[in-house]
C-alpha cells in the first residue's frame, strides 16, 4: 500500500512545481521588479517606424535612480531635447524655450497647430521607467512563451490599442479622442541574472484623429545597461523648475 502511495504523492508535489516553472508572464514581471529594485540603471530606446511614417523619433537615452531623478535625452531629427523627472514633477529643455516645468510647457501658446514642446511635455507626464513599462507590457500579453531566445507572445487587442493611442494625463485637453482599428502587436523580453535586460514590442494598426487616418507599423526596442553604475547629474536650472 505504501509503495502505491509514493508515486501518487510525488505526482501531487510535482504539479505545483511545474505550474510555477511554466509562468513566463510572472518571470517577466519578477525580472522587471528586480531591475526596479536596483540603485540605478541606464537604457537606450530606439524606434523603427518605417519610411512612410511621419513620426520618426531618434534614439532616447535615459538614466534613473531609485527614489530619485530620471533624466532623458530625446532625439527628433537634428534636435535633441532634455528632460528631468522626479516624482510627479518634471522639466523639459528645448532649443526654443530653454528649461520649462511640464506645467509651463503644456500651456496653450495660442499659436494653433502642432506644438512639439507641448506634445513632448504631455508624453513626459505619462512617462514610465522601463521596469514599469515592461511589467505593464507583460500584463497586456495574452500568451507569453519561453524559448532559448527569450520570452515572447502576442499582445491582446486592447493592449495594442492602448499602446497605439496617445492619451495625455487627465485626457487629451479637449478635442476628438483618437480611434484605433485593426490593432495588433507582439512583445519579447530578454532576462539576465534574474533581471530584465532588454525588451521589444511591435505594433500595427490604423489611428484615426480629426478625420485623418494614419497607418502605424512600429517596433520599439529598449536595452538596459549600467545597472548600479549609472551616474546622474541634474542642471541647477532644471532643479528650480521641479520645485
Amino acid at each position: 500500500m505504501k509503495r502505491n502511495l509514493l508515486p501518487g504523492l510525488m505526482t501531487l508535489l510535482a504539479v505545483p512545481l511545474l505550474a510555477a516553472e511554466a509562468n513566463p508572464q510572472a518571470d517577466v514581471k519578477n525580472a522587471a521588479a528586480a531591475l526596479g529594485s536596483q540603485t540605478n540603471y541606464s537604457w537606450r530606446t530606439t524606434v523603427e517606424a518605417g519610411n512612410n511614417s511621419r513620426f520618426r523619433p531618434g534614439p532616447t537615452e535615459g538614466k534613473t535612480e531609485k527614489g530619485g531623478y530620471t533624466t532623458l535625452w530625446m532625439s527628433f531629427g537634428d534636435n535633441t531635447n532634455q528632460a528631468v523627472l522626479k516624482g510627479t514633477n518634471g522639466a523639459i529643455k528645448t532649443q526654443d524655450n530653454g528649461w520649462q516645468s511640464l506645467a509651463e510647457a503644456t500651456k496653450d501658446d495660442g499659436g494653433g497647430g502642432f506644438n512639439p514642446t507641448m506634445f513632448l511635455a504631455r508624453m513626459l507626464q505619462n512617462f514610465k521607467a522601463p521596469d514599469v513599462q515592461a511589467a505593464d507590457l507583460a500584463g497586456q500579453a495574452k500568451d507569453l512563451k519561453k524559448d532559448t531566445n527569450g520570452i515572447s507572445g502576442d499582445l491582446t487587442e486592447d493592449g495594442a490599442k492602448a499602446l497605439l493611442t496617445f492619451r495625455p494625463r487627465g485626457g487629451n485637453g479637449g478635442g476628438e479622442e483618437p480611434a484605433v482599428s485593426n490593432a495588433k502587436g507582439s512583445a519579447k523580453f530578454w532576462l539576465k541574472d534574474g533581471k530584465l535586460a532588454k525588451f521589444q514590442f511591435h505594433l500595427q494598426g490604423t489611428v484615426s484623429f480629426n478625420g485623418n487616418d494614419r497607418d502605424v507599423d512600429r517596433t520599439t526596442t529598449v536595452e538596459i545597461k549600467d545597472v548600479n553604475s549609472t551616474k546622474i547629474e541634474v542642471p541647477d536650472e532644471a532643479k528650480k523648475k521641479l520645485q
